[in-house]
C-alpha cells in the first residue's frame, strides 16, 4: 500500500507529476524548490522517486543527489542566487 507521499503525488496532475519526477533528477534544483511548488518534501520525493523508478534507476539517482550541494540549499554556497537575474525584469 503506497504512503502517504505517493498517494499525494498520486493526486497531482499527469503533468505536475512528470514535472516533480524532472526537478528531482536536474542537478541544480533543490528539494526545497520541489516542497515549495508541491508540497512534497525530500524524504516524500524519495519515496516517490523508489515508487516512480526501476530499482536500478532509483539507485543511480540516490548515488547522485546524496550530499550534492546543488541540491540541498542547506549545503549551498549563499553566493548562488537561483532564479534572480537583474535584467529579467524591466521597469
Amino acid at each position: 500500500m503506497p504512503n502517504a507521499s505517493v498517494k499525494h503525488f498520486r493526486r497531482l496532475p499527469d503533468d505536475e507529476q512528470s514535472r516533480v519526477i524532472e526537478m528531482a533528477w536536474e542537478d541544480r534544483t533543490p528539494f526545497e524548490a520541489i516542497e515549495t511548488l508541491f508540497g512534497l518534501s525530500e524524504p516524500d520525493v524519495i519515496d516517490v522517486m523508489r515508487q516512480q523508478l526501476k530499482p536500478a534507476s532509483f539507485r543511480l539517482w540516490r548515488r547522485r543527489v546524496t550530499g550534492r550541494t546543488t541540491k540541498h540549499r542547506a549545503l549551498r554556497s549563499p553566493n548562488v542566487l537561483r532564479g534572480y537575474c537583474p535584467t529579467q525584469y524591466k521597469r
